[in-house]
């Protein structure tokens, strides 16, 4: 095992998928010679050349069009949103088009596409470039979902997410581009639909997606301090959603905290909160909590942006709460 970080990941991965299929290939915005602001495909293009590592114009509609075309008729895209938030920008072309041709073709097309893009405050970006907003696009039939929270998820979700025949959203944290993980030198994919328990508890669970299992796992160290043990989930993809194992650990702990950086009203939190309450509820000993972001657009301000996302700290806190009967509703 050597250990690289999630933007060495995600480079490897997509570099070994197009060393094994030449139908893969890579689009978007500075993708070529910057390797993206973020510089997470840097040296692709020197390997496999222009012809499969595309520049395109600052045209989000029409390029993400182009590779849902371009899945449709034999090729494998993986299309460089480069920010999350670019997502209004192709509603149409993955919600409408990607999401639906092999429901309305009955089942004779297939789009198998990838769109990784990013998400996360934090990062002093303001309002426009700071949204999470996986919520939307698990929203829709036909998409899958995935949110990898360390450099091992982001190369084995990646892979499978490749060779998935189906159109598939990779949201990967912008603050967790350089964070370091131990990586399998040989060919590994991690399946869609299978939580990781991160970390054994019996009192409650907590339920966290991408760079939420880290705030989940620093709360749990500091509840265990206090002789409370906390169960840390990583759900991994939120479609396909292993709910059952989500189910069996709240049945085990009997409470459970749900944690996502995405708004909390009509989001993620709400629909893993909803689900345990409905498959769950004769052994909860208190509400099933969410914790999501501030209903308000991100500030600029790094004061005000700090405070709109969950903390290691407000986890510990509410789960202090259930834990020892109060029953509270989390902000």
């Amino acid at each position: 095992m050597r250990e690289i970080t999630l933007s060495q990941a995600v480079n490897e991965a997509i570099a070994e998928e197009m060393r094994r299929d030449e139908t893969v290939f890579l689009m978007g915005e500075d993708v070529a010679e910057a390797g993206t602001p973020f510089k997470v495909l840097s040296g692709l293009v020197e390997e496999f050349g222009t012809g499969r590592v595309i520049d395109t114009p600052i045209a989000e509609p029409g390029f993400v069009g182009l590779a849902v075309g371009a899945a449709m008729t034999g090729g494998r895209p993986v299309v460089d949103l480069m920010f999350g938030d670019f997502l209004y920008l192709v509603m149409d072309q993955l919600c409408n088009q990607a999401a639906k041709q092999h429901y309305m073709s009955g089942g004779k097309l297939t789009v198998p596409m990838v769109l990784r893009t990013n998400l996360g405050a934090t990062r002093r970006s303001a309002a426009q470039h700071s949204q999470s907003l996986q919520a939307l696009v698990a929203h829709i039939p036909g998409l899958k979902v995935a949110m990898p929270s360390s450099a091992y998820e982001a190369k084995g979700l990646m892979k499978t997410a490749i060779r998935d025949n189906n159109p598939v959203v990779i949201f990967e944290d912008k603050l967790m581009y350089q964070d370091k993980a131990p990586i399998p030198e040989e060919d590994y994919l991690i399946p869609f639909g299978e939580a990781h328990i991160k970390r054994e508890g019996s009192d409650i669970t907590l339920i966290g997606t991408s760079s939420m299992v880290q705030v989940a796992e620093a709360a749990a160290d500091m509840l265990s301090a206090e002789g409370i043990s906390a169960e840390v989930i990583d759900p991994r993809t939120l479609v396909p959603l292993d709910e059952a194992a989500l189910v069996e650990s709240v049945k085990r702990t009997s409470r459970a905290i749900v944690i996502d950086e995405g708004h909390q009203s009509y989001g993620v939190t709400s629909e893993i909160a909803s689900r345990l309450n409905e498959k769950a509820f004769y052994h909860l000993d208190a509400p099933v909590l969410r914790m999501g972001a501030m209903d308000v657009p991100v500030p600029f301000s790094p004061a005000l942006e700090d405070i709109t996302v969950p903390t290691p700290e407000g986890v510990a806190e509410n789960a202090r709460k259930l834990c020892s009967g109060e029953l509270i509703h989390a902000a």
